[in-house]
């Protein structure tokens, strides 16, 4: 993105150049692992880049540890969690007793060109919000932790050597996943996307599902989504919120929607299965017609605070409407189930698509179509992780499409740090460039962000319209005034 220089430079004025925020390195270490002179090397488990020389990365590493020591000596119980400088930021996060993961972040640059022709370089220091960037390195941790268990788990069943070839085998895939310049807001909440229903069509779903779990009765937990959003589930909050971001960053992008074209047509005769309904599965065996089919799922790890259950992912999914069974990962899943759960479930589950869909259309045609409303908002539940944003028009990992202006997007997360400091409820109204005015709003573990377009408004006219919108679209929830 260029801009061009202002008015009144001299014809050598070229254009500004934007590089937004970039990954310089991501390490994670133990210092328990090499505490004595010449053994530094032991501590590092993982490293990226790769190709840094060895010397480079115990430097790095030994320097993170100076900087956690050195914080500790003021917080004891609450160590470091960033450090600001010139040209990057440094994150840490110790998600295991002495396991350490560091995200390096250079800061977001403007390049401009001076009077001789050199391009002068700005380090953008006050860009990048902490909280945001932290909650990705927390994240990398829960989806590492999701497919693989935790570090501990690792150094039990196979030492430093498995731990290491687990963290290399992980995180050199998802690293190139990580892009940093979309990370906002809803990074910090890592909420869910609740998928609104009237009591008949979730009864039905209810109903389904307890079927689904009598018959396949070796099923753990089910969870059920529709249109990427989550109606049902039976895992803990915290599990579920991982897999949430799985499937709907990950695993439902990567599958085409065959079931959108016909049944005649070229995708879907590609489309084993038979005609009778519209499931497949999305991991898991590709053709259920090939003897030679491979029942492999991903495995998951949950509750791994307590009972540490290792299990089988089965996604199957039809029409808009997607189901997840976990199944203790020490059954032995064979062809003849995967069958027998395709006929059990497919017919039933194309039929509840499209029931859910009509209702759906139903309600959408009874709500009406409003005209594009002047305010837009972002709202967070921390009781349920139950999440809405009208800003955001596309979220994936590589691509944050808000409907408004980067600036705004920053005080909103300024607001959401000042939230943070304090336990009492309360309001913040910035006004901001031009006519804009954004309004955060704390009260009893929700919070509700909104941005509003009005031109010459006032504060008293700015809290009726932040009334109203209360009043509208969140009518059964108690906000404080």
């Amino acid at each position: 993105m260029a801009a061009a220089a202002g008015a009144g430079a001299g014809a050598w004025a070229a254009q500004e150049k934007q590089f937004p925020p970039a990954l310089l390195s991501f390490f994670i270490y133990n210092p328990r692992f090499g505490p004595r002179e010449g053994e530094e090397e032991n501590k590092i488990l993982f490293y990226h880049p790769n190709e840094v020389e060895k010397n480079e990365k115990i430097r790095n590493v030994g320097l993170c540890e100076a900087i956690v020591q050195f914080t500790r000596t003021f917080s004891p119980s609450k160590p470091a969690k960033s450090l600001h400088t010139q040209k990057n930021r440094q994150f840490f996060n110790e998600p295991e007793e002495n396991f350490w993961m560091v995200m390096v972040v250079r800061n977001p640059i403007i390049e401009k060109q001076s009077k001789d022709g050199k391009p002068i370089v700005e380090y953008q220091e006050e860009e990048l919000l902490d909280k945001v960037y932290s909650s990705v390195l927390q994240q990398c941790y829960s989806m590492y932790k999701l497919f693989n268990g935790t570090f501990l788990k690792a150094m039990e069943d196979g030492g430093v050597k498995l731990l290491k070839e687990r963290l290399e085998k992980f995180f050199h895939r998802y690293l190139q996943t990580l892009h940093l310049q979309s990370c906002d807001l809803l990074d910090i909440f890592g909420g869910i996307s609740f998928f609104p229903l009237d009591k008949m069509t979730y009864l039905k779903i209810q109903s389904f599902i307890n079927r689904m779990e009598e018959s396949l009765n070796i099923v753990k937990y089910t969870a059920f989504l529709y249109n990427d959003q989550l109606i049902w589930s039976g895992l803990e909050q915290d599990d579920m919120r991982i897999l949430y971001k799985y499937l709907t960053t990950s695993l439902f992008p990567r599958h085409i929607e065959p079931e959108l074209a016909g049944r005649d047509s070229p995708i879907r005769a590609e489309m084993p299965g038979n005609l009778q309904h519209y499931g497949r599965f999305l991991t898991g065996p590709l053709n259920l017609n090939d003897p030679e089919a491979k029942c492999r799922f991903p495995k998951i790890f949950v509750n791994t605070d307590d009972s540490y259950e290792e299990l089988h992912l089965i996604v199957y999914k039809a029409m808009s409407a997607a189901v997840c069974f976990m199944i203790d990962a020490s059954v032995q899943l064979t062809l003849d189930f995967c069958r027998r759960l395709d006929s059990i479930v497919g017919p039933q589950l194309t039929v509840l698509a499209s029931d859910i869909c009509e209702q759906f259309n139903i309600n959408k045609r009874m709500s009406g179509s409003e005209k594009e409303p002047q305010f837009k908002f972002i709202y967070f539940n921390h009781m349920n992780l139950a999440e809405k944003s009208t800003i955001h028009m596309r979220k994936t990992p590589s691509v944050s499409l808000t409907s408004v202006h980067p600036d705004l997007m920053k005080i909103l997360g300024d607001i959401n740090s000042d939230f943070t400091r304090v336990d009492e409820d309360e309001e913040i109204i910035v006004k901001a460039m031009s006519d804009y005015w954004v309004v955060g709003k704390k009260s009893d573990q929700r919070e509700l962000y909104v941005i509003l377009n009005q031109k010459n408004a006032n504060l008293i006219e700015v809290n009726e319209e932040v009334k109203k919108l209360c009043a509208t679209q969140f009518n059964n929830i108690f906000f404080l005034d």
